[in-house]
């Protein structure tokens, strides 16, 4: 089993910047990838942003250029850097990891984006 807390979330203005944090605990030596989604209200749940281990990182096309995810094994966490935050950001963000033998999903951290 893979146990997963997320941080970081929160009210932010356009053009600010937010930090999430995502640490994985229990069974990590069978995490294959490490990654971030978001649900807006009203909407699917959507890819923002995957890091696979030993691959490349993917982005959804909205993000790119301004959201970084990145990752430190040895910590068995996994970060998204939101900068130039707009309101259409505004959505609960999920970690997600998918290990050998099944997928786990966080809590979810509400990130509002708001003047």
């Amino acid at each position: 089993q893979v146990q997963l807390a997320e941080s970081g979330g929160g009210l932010v203005q356009p053009g600010g910047s937010l930090r999430l944090s995502c640490a994985a605990s229990g069974s990590t030596s069978s995490i294959k990838a490490m990654g971030w989604y978001r649900q807006a209200p009203g909407k699917d749940r959507e890819l923002v942003a995957r890091i696979p281990s030993g691959g490349r990182t993917n982005y959804a096309d909205s993000v790119k250029g301004r959201f970084t995810i990145s990752r430190d094994a040895a910590k068995n966490t996994v970060y998204l850097q939101m900068n130039n935050l707009k309101p259409e950001d505004t959505a609960v963000y999920y970690c997600n990891v998918d290990s050998t033998w099944s997928t786990y999903w966080g809590q979810g951290t509400q990130v509002t984006v708001s003047s």
